[in-house]
């Protein structure tokens, strides 16, 4: 009888395909980059696939992301929620401050063509991207310049803006240095040809103290447009949602800076009351059915 239960269990799984949830991982020149797979009930990758990144220095199962799994697996969307490398093989968790920093802002853009390129080798020929905070502008950095014509639609998730002043603003007061002499170092050692060198920090991105590269340190705190999402709003030629938080502080232009774009069919704007950056609790489920209904557009 024993034998005959594990012949069936065996049939039955061979029958029912991929698990529904499975830590996937896949080789990204010198690093393994892994992500969760939570397939929808009765589909699979050739159904559409839903790639979800992270905000700055997290990861994909941060309470936002998970939460935005379960919430549309149930909706009967398929997703694939990335962790972004930031320079290490195999991460999980937030990334530790006590490392050097050599990732840059855009290494997260061939990190998302990678996964989506794996996507497709597994028979995905709809693929759609979702992208929260910082994740939101490289989602969309990636799908203004990369995206092939399997990515057929954009989620932003109160997606980052920037604005030089108000960086630097926000950089003197929470590591109380001026940014620009920063600024103005890093390139020094870029020039002297140290450009991959770390170099002493009094703080990066939320991280107090530490070392960064040049390269990296610049990436993320000299000024470029490309950071602020608006930017490839009109450069996007597939449709974008992008969903902000009534209460968000973190991104709280976003929704002024949205507006006079949005024309409700290329680009829509969905603003949810009561929402902060991290959509806790209902904000969550409104979210998702805000994402559901958009999808479910021809």
């Amino acid at each position: 009888m024993k034998q005959i239960l594990t012949a069936l269990v065996a049939a039955f799984m061979a029958l029912s395909g991929p698990l529904a949830a499975e830590e996937v991982t896949i080789r990204h020149g010198q690093l393994v980059l892994n992500a969760n797979l939570e397939l929808a009930g009765g589909k699979g990758p050739g159904d559409g696939v839903l790639v979800m990144t992270h905000g700055t220095l997290a990861h994909n199962r941060m309470e936002i992301m998970a939460n935005l799994q379960e919430l549309l697996k149930a909706r009967g969307i398929s997703t694939l929620a990335i962790n972004l490398s930031l320079g290490i093989s195999n991460r999980h968790n937030m990334y530790d401050c006590n490392q050097p920093m050599r990732h840059r802002h855009a290494d997260a853009v061939e990190e998302i063509a990678a996964w989506v390129e794996w996507l497709k080798g597994r028979g995905a020929r709809t693929i759609w991207l979702l992208g929260h905070s910082r994740g939101g502008n490289q989602t969309a950095w990636y799908a203004a310049t990369r995206a092939p014509e399997e990515v057929t639609k954009v989620i932003l998730l109160a997606p980052m803006t920037d604005d030089e002043r108000r960086a630097a603003a926000a950089y003197k007061a929470r590591f109380g240095t001026p940014l620009a002499p920063m600024v103005a170092q890093a390139r020094d050692f870029i020039r002297a040809g140290h450009g991959n060198e770390p170099m002493e920090l009094p703080g990066i991105l939320y991280c107090k103290g530490g070392r960064a590269t040049p390269e990296s340190f610049l990436s993320y705190h000299g000024p470029d447009v490309r950071r602020d999402t608006p930017y490839w709003l009109p450069k996007i030629k597939i449709p974008v949602l992008i969903i902000a938080g009534r209460e968000d502080k973190i991104a709280g232009d976003l929704i002024a800076r949205v507006k006079p774009l949005a024309d409700g069919r290329h680009i829509r704007l969905k603003v949810i009351e009561d929402a902060d950056h991290f959509f806790r609790d209902f904000a969550a489920e409104d979210a998702a059915d805000a994402m559901a209904a958009f999808l479910s557009r021809p």
